[in-house]
């Protein structure tokens, strides 16, 4: 199963329409925002997909994941990723170049360019860059942004994306577009941000979630199966569908519930897609520990911002009278506002981080999954989390670290 992969062609297909103008009530032409949650395919489809369906229409496709470092400025992973392109692009020149030391070539007779300078104070903006590689490739740009929102954490990386506005405004016009743009992010609120105010790059672009993989995904899955173990023949796909719905249409995760029931080592407990339902309401409720494990090893104060955060989301502002009200309620002291910006940064420091904070100060959860373990434990009313209690003179093993 490791090997498997599961196209969407129909969706690639979908969003180069959309992209390329061909879908006369898209606006995906101006940049295409992309939200999935984490773990869902999104990184994979985007690689394996959609690059590939924007290649075959002619265009140089540049993907950067800014994700792939996180101890690295946003901005310069862009400029790098743009670099490392165009440096394809230069031919013998840039060989020849390169042999000699020189890093300033001489782009198509007006413009010189460090490819090592891309983004940087003295250096070609990313503009030009761009521009470069649509003159020395022949051909039109596409490029693609996974994990956007990071952009976002820094000044420079909000600035990367105002200098990708402005490319796109210079180089595209009616009837010639020369860059098309796609950002991908893991949580929609925070790529809204990138849209959803004056002052954001990209104000007035829309956030589209892309599709989560389907029942025809499990049913594809199913005849695999049966496949390779005809004695299993037919397979019950409305209970492989009930799994794969309990671990929030993850691929990877169920891939590997299935590994392991079909593992021939595994003796089989109540049958095979009976086995797979068991294997991932565990690892649904492992994971749902994790977060409980997690809230519960933090200090009051932590826990009550965080809770604040659960229940404001987007309107979660730290520091406020209300805010400071609720921390007293939940915690029983007096909490002013540099212990509530304390108790911020440590959560901030947690490994993983439990928070995320933006070059401009706004908050919001690092796992937005815990936004749902919250509701569901509202819901059923047994929030908030209390701790086992252990001090009764018998012995007991410690807790586990959080596993997040």
């Amino acid at each position: 199963m490791n090997a498997f992969y599961y196209s969407r062609p129909l969706l690639a297909d979908q969003l180069v329409a959309d992209l390329t103008g061909r879908n006369p009530f898209s606006d995906a032409s101006n940049g295409l925002f992309l939200a999935a949650p984490r773990r869902t395919g999104k990184s994979t489809f985007l690689q394996n997909e959609l690059r590939p369906a924007l290649e075959r229409t002619g265009r140089v496709v540049v993907y950067v994941d800014l994700w792939s470092d996180k101890s690295r400025n946003p901005g310069a992973l862009i400029a790098d990723a743009v670099a490392a392109e165009l440096q394809k692009h230069l031919g013998i020149v840039a060989k020849t170049a390169k042999a000699a030391g020189v890093d300033e070539l001489n782009i198509a007779g007006w413009m010189k360019i460090d490819t090592k300078m891309i983004g940087k104070i003295d250096g070609a903006t990313l503009t030009d860059a761009l521009r470069a590689l649509c003159e020395m490739s022949g051909k039109p740009v596409a490029l693609i942004i996974d994990e956007a929102q990071h952009s976002l954490t820094s000044e420079d990386g909000e600035t990367a994306m105002t200098a990708l506005k402005s490319a796109r405004d210079q180089l595209n016009r009616p009837g010639d577009t020369r860059l098309l743009l796609v950002m991908s992010g893991s949580d929609r609120d925070k790529l809204l941000r990138l849209v959803n105010s004056n002052a954001a790059p990209f104000f007035g672009s829309a956030i589209s979630r892309m599709p989560e993989l389907d029942r025809d995904f499990i049913v594809h899955l199913a005849i695999l199966v049966e496949r390779s173990y005809p004695r299993m023949a037919p397979i019950d796909v409305d209970t492989l569908w009930d799994a794969f719905q309990r671990l929030a249409h993850r691929p990877q995760p169920f891939l590997r519930v299935l590994g392991v029931v079909l593992n021939p080592l595994n003796s089989p407990a109540s049958g095979f897609e009976r086995d797979v339902l068991m294997l991932a309401e565990s690892e649904r409720a492992d994971d749902e520990r994790a977060m409980e494990s997690a809230y519960l090893v933090l200090r009051p104060i932590e826990q009550a911002v965080l809770w604040r955060m659960f229940e404001q989301k987007d309107r979660f502002r730290p520091y406020d009278a209300e805010a400071l009200t609720f921390y007293r309620e939940k915690t029983g002291e007096k909490i002013t506002a540099q212990k509530a910006q304390a108790a911020i940064a440590s959560l901030r420091q947690q490994t993983p981080s439990l928070m995320w904070k933006s070059a401009k100060g706004e908050y919001a959860l690092d796992d937005t999954g815990m936004y749902q373990w919250f509701e569901k434990r509202k819901r059923v009313g047994t929030w908030p989390p209390v701790a086992p209690d252990l001090d009764d003179g018998s012995d007991q093993e410690e807790p586990e670290p959080p596993r997040m």
